[in-house]
C-alpha cells in the first residue's frame, strides 16, 4: 500500500517546481528531487505525461533505454490514482482537495446528475444537464498556464485537443492536436525554435493507458507503445540538445492487472445495491458510494461481512481528514463529490456497476485508482544536455 506524498514527493509537487521555475507560487512545496532552481536555468521545459506509465513498469521494461539512464526517482500519484483526479494535476497544479475532480464518474449535486467528468457527458440523472453547466464551471481552478511568466502550449491527440474539457483546463495556452507521437515531437521542435521567449510545453498521451486497459500491462501492445515513447525521447534529446531544453517525462498514475475473475459485480449483490442512492462514482478500484440515509447501517454491515475479502470500508470525510485528497483547505464542492463512503479495493479486485442504458459490459484487463504500489508510484525522468 502507498499513499500520496504531498509534502515534496508527488506529481503535485512536481508542478510546484515547474510553476515556481516560471514565477508562479503554490501552497504545495516543490518536489524534493527536482528543485525550481534547476529548472529555472532552462529556456524551454517540455512536460511529457504518459498516462498509466507506472514506476514498476519502467523498472521491468526500461533497461538500457534513455528513460532508465535519465531516471531521477519515483514519486507518487494522488488519490484517487485515476485519470480524472491525477491527469488534471498537471494543468491545475493541485490535487482533488482543491480541483474537486474526484473520478471518472462524478455526482454533480448542482444539477443532480452523475457525469463522466473528462468526456463531460452525463451518465445518469437529468435528461439535458449540459444546458445547466459547462466544462469551464466544472473545472473551476485557474490553470497553471495562466499563472506562469512564459509562453505555454498544450499538445493532445487530435480527437481531444479541442474538446470542451481541454479548452477548460488549457487556459491561455495555445492548443495543438497530433496524430502520432512522431508528429507531436516535430511540432514541439517547431515551437521551441519559434522565438526566444521562455516556454512551457505540455504533452499528454493516453495510448499507453488505453493499451494496458484493453490488453493488460504485460501485453505486446503496451510494450510496443512504451518502446515508441523511449525512441521519441531519444530522438528529441538528440535534436534539442543545443536549445537549452529540459524534457520531463512522468505519468499521472500506474496500472495493475485486473483479471475478470477479480471483478465484483454490483448486480450480484442486490442487498448492497438497494442501499445506494446513486450509481457508483469515482472508479472501480476505489468506488465512491452515495448511501440512502435510512440504510447506512445495512450498507456498512454488508460491506464488512460480504465484501471484507475484497475491500476496506472508509467514510469519505475521514479520508479528507487524513489528507488522502491533498493538503490545505478543501474545495467546497469536494464533499458533495466523494459520496458517503469509499471502498478501497484490496489486491487487484474491482467493484463494477452497469446501468441499464449502458451498452455491453466493459471489463478492463488493467486498471488503476487504488493505492497499491503499482498504481501509486510513477517515474520521474529528467532529460537534458547534462545528466543531473
Amino acid at each position: 500500500m502507498a499513499l500520496p506524498n504531498y509534502k515534496g514527493g508527488s506529481i503535485v509537487n512536481l508542478m510546484s517546481s515547474i510553476g515556481s521555475a516560471f514565477g508562479a507560487a503554490s501552497k504545495y512545496e516543490p518536489l524534493k528531487i527536482l528543485k525550481p532552481e534547476e529548472l529555472a536555468r532552462f529556456d524551454n521545459i517540455v512536460l511529457f505525461v504518459v498516462d498509466g506509465l507506472g514506476y514498476d513498469y519502467l523498472v521491468k521494461n526500461g533497461k538500457g533505454s534513455i528513460l532508465e539512464y535519465y531516471f531521477r526517482g519515483k514519486i507518487t500519484s494522488v488519490f484517487p490514482s485515476e485519470t480524472t483526479s491525477a491527469a488534471t494535476v498537471f494543468p491545475f497544479g493541485v490535487p482533488a482537495q482543491q480541483h474537486a475532480l474526484t473520478g471518472w464518474y462524478m455526482y454533480l449535486k448542482e444539477i443532480g446528475a452523475v457525469f463522466r467528468a473528462l468526456p463531460f457527458s452525463p451518465r445518469s440523472g437529468a435528461a439535458e444537464p449540459t444546458t445547466k453547466i459547462n466544462a469551464r464551471q466544472l473545472y473551476d481552478q485557474k490553470p497553471i498556464f495562466d499563472k506562469i511568466k512564459a509562453y505555454s502550449c498544450v499538445l493532445h491527440p487530435e480527437k481531444i485537443a479541442h474538446s470542451e474539457t481541454t479548452k477548460a483546463y488549457s487556459g491561455h495556452a495555445k492548443r495543438f492536436g497530433y496524430r502520432t507521437l512522431n508528429g507531436c515531437f516535430n511540432k514541439v521542435k517547431k515551437i521551441i525554435n519559434s522565438g526566444n521567449k521562455k516556454k512551457l510545453i505540455y504533452i499528454y498521451t493516453p495510448d499507453f493507458d488505453t493499451f494496458c486497459h484493453k490488453y493488460g500491462t504485460k501485453s505486446k501492445k503496451a510494450k510496443q507503445y512504451f518502446n515508441v515513447v523511449a525512441w521519441q525521447a531519444q530522438m528529441f534529446y538528440k535534436s534539442a540538445a543545443q536549445t537549452n531544453t529540459a524534457l520531463i517525462i512522468t505519468a499521472d498514475h500506474g496500472q495493475i492487472d485486473t483479471p475478470r475473475s477479480r471483478t465484483i459485480l454490483l448486480n450480484e449483490h442486490p442487498k448492497l445495491k438497494e442501499t445506494l442512492a446513486q450509481p457508483l462514482c469515482g472508479w472501480r478500484r476505489a468506488p465512491q458510494c452515495y448511501v440512502k440515509p435510512s440504510m447506512k447501517k445495512q450498507f456498512e454491515s454488508y460491506v464488512k461481512t460480504k465484501l471484507r475479502k475484497y475491500c476496506t470500508l472508509h467514510k469519505s470525510r475521514e479520508l479528507v481528514r487524513k489528507n488522502y485528497f491533498g493538503l490545505f483547505k478543501p474545495n467546497k464542492k469536494l464533499f458533495d463529490r466523494i459520496g458517503d463512503y469509499i471502498l478501497i479495493m484490496k489486491q487487484n479486485y474491482e467493484l463494477v456497476d452497469f446501468l441499464p442504458k449502458e451498452k455491453g459490459k466493459h471489463f478492463n484487463k488493467g486498471d488503476h485508482g487504488g493505492i497499491s504500489d503499482k498504481e501509486m508510484y510513477v517515474p520521474l525522468i529528467v532529460i537534458h544536455k547534462r545528466k543531473a
